[in-house]
């Protein structure tokens, strides 16, 4: 709704409706998740049997905690650790294609941006089993002709962490890129002025300001990589990424400890989107 636009006092209620129950139907189901995680039952349903934490600290089946369950913890490190892994990765290449697309022009410039842009189109599916696809018929070859096993191009994190990478970098790149655009440009040709080379000129006026794009950026890599399932599920060997993990024990019949496991999600998202809008808020620049 447009502020400057004068609107009657009916629609303007009928819009506040309308908008709170589109937050209830968002915040609803993850309210009844979290509410299931203290719920002293083995099942996650109806009916209350009164709250408990042996989901979250217990440490005996069948009520074993998710902080004493060495598989859910190993699949959250081993997250964590592709999480960061593609993050740094999407990070470094995105501020690269940033400078490369708003401060260069060349010959087909436009194809390649279409192209930069194609993985965000792609569902995650597809994207994973043409990574899948593509890695394996190019071990193949090695294995079948030079007898050299490239095991990185099969199934397993390095390639989980080339499929992520290769949508997240993408929406890093739109958001540094974002950035980049409103920068004043004169204020590095003054400092080349006086006299400063140009990567001094880059990491000392640039990058700084680029600093709560960067983080931002960051941040949105780590958690869609973190939380992503599609394209990990077409990639994934033995060692199985949190969402993986969760997906396996859902068909084998889930307990509350995955409530658990979802609160402690939410509670994390929560924390690195507050220090995203702490990072970038107008009046801390």
């Amino acid at each position: 709704m447009i502020s400057s636009i004068p609107t009657s006092q009916f629609f303007k209620r009928t819009y506040a409706v309308y908008v709170a129950f589109f937050f209830l139907y968002l915040i609803l189901p993850l309210a009844v998740v979290a509410t299931f995680a203290f719920n002293d039952s083995l099942f996650p349903s109806m009916p209350w049997n009164g709250g408990t934490l042996a989901w979250f600290v217990g440490s005996e089946e069948p009520k074993l905690g998710i902080f004493n369950d060495r598989e859910l913890l190993e699949s959250i490190f081993i997250s964590f650790w592709v999480a960061l892994s593609v993050t740094v990765l999407s990070i470094a290449l995105a501020t690269c294609n940033a400078f490369l697309f708003e401060r260069n022009d060349f010959f087909g410039k436009g194809f390649l941006y279409m192209m930069m842009l194609t993985p965000l189109v792609i569902p995650g599916v597809i994207l994973g089993v043409s990574i899948l696809i593509f890695s394996s018929s190019i071990a193949n070859g090695f294995e079948d002709h030079y007898d050299l096993e490239l095991d990185f191009l099969r199934p397993g994190l390095p390639l989980v962490i080339l499929g992520q990478f290769a949508f997240i970098t993408t929406i890093a790149t739109l958001v540094i890129s974002a950035r980049l655009r409103r920068f004043d440009r004169s204020l590095e040709e003054a400092a080349l002025n006086l006299g400063a080379s140009l990567p001094v000129v880059i990491w000392t006026i640039t990058l700084p300001y680029l600093c709560p794009a960067l983080i931002g950026a960051g941040i949105v890599a780590f958690l869609m990589s973190f939380e992503n399932f599609n394209t990990t599920l077409m990639l994934v060997g033995s060692d199985a990424p949190l969402t993986i993990a969760m997906f396996d024990r859902l068909r084998e019949g889930s307990t509350p400890v995955l409530n658990a496991v979802s609160v402690l999600l939410m509670v994390g998202s929560a924390a690195l989107a507050l220090i995203s809008l702490f990072v970038q808020n107008p009046k801390r620049r």
